[in-house]
């Protein structure tokens, strides 16, 4: 059965304090910050511990900081998550927060489970720079970029949903990973991205492995390398396609960065090898990229690259124009690749009683936001089509 709890539905920005926020500086920062208020380098390290290990947000609970020094940290600074306005659980055990920023804005984080283990979906962008049609959450405009605490805060917000502070050792968490394939597309917002996953990485706090990461990327070729060599983390790439003229529809940016270039890029990913293969995703759409010649076709593309397939059956939404490829073109397309050499599970749908599933981020909460909205002007206008007292002085409040 799926649970929801909502909290701080009201529409607008939630109210800040006005200090600075604690969360998403590097260790450079964290220590500027410290010192301009007269206290030496060593006591940024000890909030680091806080910060990220214990997961504290209350300088009152750092007892490893004298009481007069923590009074006076919580004058200046403070260790804020963003709100949650809804969080949901599906039957499947998929959790997912919707995320509400100090503008408004709002953004989506799942947490996908194993038997033991999990991974955490981050979103980098309010909608997404890309048109991808094959995805609902590509039919939302980009609104902006997230800031390097928005993204390190939705790993955050996970952690205290599941009581995970402080940070556990690596073979006891539940939330083992983090997959950057929320919504946007990450390399689009490169410093901010990198910038929160070196805070993650840090061995003194979150201290999650760069072999535990995935950064997903639709093909934004000149970025691919210098990912590569700065964060060492592994990749994912949204294909979808095996020739540039169905690619240039599925995936529009491939009209900038062509198949050709996207493959060389790949073939030159730092790090990548047999044991650190590339991941393809590639959704499965009915009578569009599912023959048996795309399957063989897909192999000559990806020739000598280490490699391995994550097929994705398409999850629909109102108005999709594609379906979801049978089962049986999905088995044959999964044994060619097999007989390839290369390992091509197809994902299990995870959260789609949530809207959680691949592609279908924020659009729930899209609509429902759109529906709010609606509501609020309908009681502003009187059904006779003329404005009311009211309309003058409140429709233009947000």
């Amino acid at each position: 059965m799926t649970t929801e709890s909502t909290q701080n539905a009201q529409m607008g920005a939630p109210e800040t304090s006005g200090k600075t926020n604690l969360v998403g500086l590097s260790r450079e920062e964290l220590a500027r910050e410290i010192a301009a208020v007269g206290e030496k380098p060593f006591r940024a390290k000890q909030l680091w511990h806080w910060i990220y290990h214990q997961g504290e947000t209350d300088f009152a609970q750092m007892t490893t900081l004298a009481k007069p020094l923590r009074e006076k940290l919580d004058e200046v600074f403070e260790v804020r998550r963003p709100n949650v306005s809804r969080e949901q659980t599906s039957e499947d055990r998929t959790r997912k927060w919707l995320v509400k920023f100090d503008d408004g804005n709002e953004a989506e984080t799942v947490y996908i489970p194993e038997d033991d283990r999990g991974a955490i979906c981050i979103s980098s962008q309010v909608g997404c720079t890309l048109t991808c049609t094959f995805c609902h959450t590509g039919t939302q405009k980009l609104v902006r970029n997230l800031t390097s605490d928005e993204i390190v805060s939705q790993f955050m917000v996970a952690r205290d949903s599941y009581g995970e502070w402080p940070t556990p050792r690596d073979g006891g968490r539940m939330i083992s990973n983090i997959v950057m394939m929320g919504m946007g597309e990450p390399l689009f917002n490169y410093d901010n991205v990198a910038k929160a996953l070196r805070i993650i990485m840090d061995g003194e706090g979150i201290a999650l492995s760069k072999r535990r990461i995935t950064l997903s990327t639709s093909g934004v070729v000149p970025m691919m390398e210098k990912c590569g060599e700065d964060l060492g983390v592994n990749l994912a790439v949204s294909l979808h396609a095996v020739t540039d003229e169905l690619r240039d529809i599925l995936v529009p940016i491939n009209k900038k960065y062509p198949l050709k270039e996207l493959i060389r890029a790949c073939r030159s990913y730092p790090g990548a090898n047999n044991a650190r293969r590339i991941t393809f995703e590639y959704v499965m759409l009915k009578g569009v990229n599912d023959t048996e010649a795309d399957a063989r076709q897909l192999l000559r593309l990806v020739k000598g690259i280490p490699a391995k397939f994550n097929l994705i059956p398409f999850n629909a939404w109102p108005g999709a124009p594609y379906e979801c490829s049978t089962p049986e073109a999905m088995d044959k397309f999964v044994r060619i690749l097999n007989d390839g050499g290369f390992s091509s599970p197809i994902r299990q749908p995870r959260g789609r009683d949530i809207m959680a599933a691949c592609g279908q981020l924020k659009s729930a909460s899209e609509r429902e936001r759109i529906r709010r909205m609606t509501q609020r002007i309908e009681q502003l206008v009187p059904d006779d089509g003329e404005a009311g007292p009211a309309a003058g002085t409140t429709a233009g409040n947000g």
